[in-house]
């Protein structure tokens, strides 16, 4: 019996990618960004070539470089957006559920308010997320172009500071920008203090806490342990993410943080 002829995709045709598609994508990509085949805008030519044909192979499903590179740009929005999220208090993955995890609908409200493109996110089911975390990991991204997921996060953190209109213009003077920022501070001190419920401090994890959890963590080098407790102990929501995760994981994000 002949074999089923593979679906062609041309480059003008809508491609839906399902999960088993993302899979076998994947699967691609992590094996070669442990082999640090990023290039300078992307990945190396064979990489391409090697996505195609496992895709083939496991989806029959023909696939191009183009069709590739869209899927990695929706990777990309799906990486800085969770990650943003996951950096919140609040805020945790489920990987039974493959989606995020929220404290409150109240958290829930506050964030999107303030981050839009987040809204669809509350009962959005991201699967492969793992592999996804993993190729923008900066432990073996290689090339002076490679760009990693927390690379992202901070320069769209960096776009959304420069839009607020809570911040001054850069046509603003140094002192009429200060002037203006005491003015809004002193006015955020009187309402709270007018406030009738007390005000609840931040939660701040002692660093012997912080050492210890980090000791648990296998296989992690001394330099990288360094690293991770000295941004713990001045940002607790990334601490209250790394808690979250499930031990086997937990390597692999320290090595991703900011």
């Amino acid at each position: 019996m002949a074999e089923p002829k593979a679906k062609k995709i041309t480059t003008r045709s809508y491609l839906t990618w399902s999960s088993e598609m993302d899979t076998a994508l994947l699967s691609v990509l992590v094996e070669h960004h442990n082999n640090g085949d990023h290039a300078q805008n992307g990945w190396k030519p064979h990489v391409y070539h090697a996505c195609i044909k496992h895709v083939k192979e496991k989806c029959n499903i023909d696939i191009t470089k183009d069709n590739i590179v869209g899927r990695i740009k929706t990777f990309d929005k799906q990486y800085e957006i969770i990650t943003r999220m996951l950096a919140q208090s609040g805020f945790g993955w489920d990987w039974e559920k493959n989606m995020v995890m929220v404290e409150s609908d109240e958290v829930w409200d506050r964030y999107v308010e303030a981050n839009k493109d987040a809204r669809g996110y509350r009962t959005k089911v991201v699967k492969n997320w793992e592999s996804i975390v993993t190729i923008y990991s900066k432990d073996h991204a290689t090339g002076a172009g490679a760009r990693t997921g927390a690379e992202s996060v901070q320069e769209l953190d960096s776009q959304v500071i420069e839009e607020s209109p809570e911040v001054p213009t850069k046509r603003q003077r140094t002192g009429d920008a200060i002037l203006s920022m005491i003015g809004k501070m002193s006015t955020s001190f009187d309402d709270a203090m007018k406030a009738t419920e007390p005000l609840h401090m931040p939660k701040v994890t002692p660093p012997a806490e912080i050492l210890a959890a980090l000791e648990k963590v296998d296989g992690l080098e001394e330099s990288d342990m360094i690293t991770a407790y000295a941004k713990f102990i001045v940002n607790e929501r990334l601490y209250e993410a790394f808690m979250l995760l499930p031990a086997k994981f937990k390597k692999n994000y320290l090595l991703t943080l900011p």
